[in-house]
């Protein structure tokens, strides 16, 4: 069987963000898994126009998404919400997001990004998307990691390889129904 293609996604483009370092932990505990091959996309480093017009920026992107079987989304909250780098990027693409599970890891101050996830799950359901259960929610996430990118919140480590677990269960479980049929989205 071939590994699952799974895509950590970095939601923020900000200056001094902290989601590279919270991408670096995710991939990290998702790569011991030899059933998935990690991808990196983070969303700095496309140019994806606000206005959704199509370019070779937007084709390089959906071809990046395209390849991918499920997605981790790693997420700040902004103003009680969704960054609006990744509301573009999910705008941006259409077909390549269809019948593909995705997690979401999301972190803030007190509130740990929660309202972003919950948005989030609305925003993917639209897309076709299969959002998994479980979710990771880092509080106060500038206190978490450590200078070698460690992580002292035991209950987030939990969280996380439950995440995976529903991941791959799902990558699976769609892999194995576009085998017998199109997707009827």
């Amino acid at each position: 069987m071939q590994p699952i293609q799974l895509a950590v996604v970095v939601g923020s483009v900000r200056a001094g963000r902290v989601g590279p370092i919270v991408a670096e932990w995710v991939r990290g505990i998702a790569a011991e898994r030899n059933t998935l091959e990690v991808v990196e996309v983070d969303l700095a480093e496309f140019e994806l126009p606000n206005t959704l017009i199509p370019s070779d920026e937007t084709e390089r992107f959906t071809r990046a998404i395209g390849a991918c079987d499920a997605f981790v989304f790693v997420t700040p909250e902004y103003n009680h919400g969704v960054p609006g780098s990744l509301k573009t990027a999910l705008d941006t693409v259409k077909y390549e997001w269809r019948a593909k599970p995705v997690g979401f890891v999301s972190y803030g101050g007190l509130g740990g990004g929660v309202r972003a996830t919950e948005q989030l799950r609305q925003i993917t359901a639209e897309l076709h998307m299969v959002s998994v259960r479980d979710s990771v929610s880092l509080h106060r996430v500038r206190k978490r990691f450590d200078s070698a990118g460690g992580i002292d919140d035991a209950a987030a480590v939990d969280a996380l390889g439950r995440l995976l677990d529903q991941i791959e269960w799902w990558a699976d479980a769609v892999t194995g129904a576009r085998q017998r049929a199109e997707y009827p989205g």
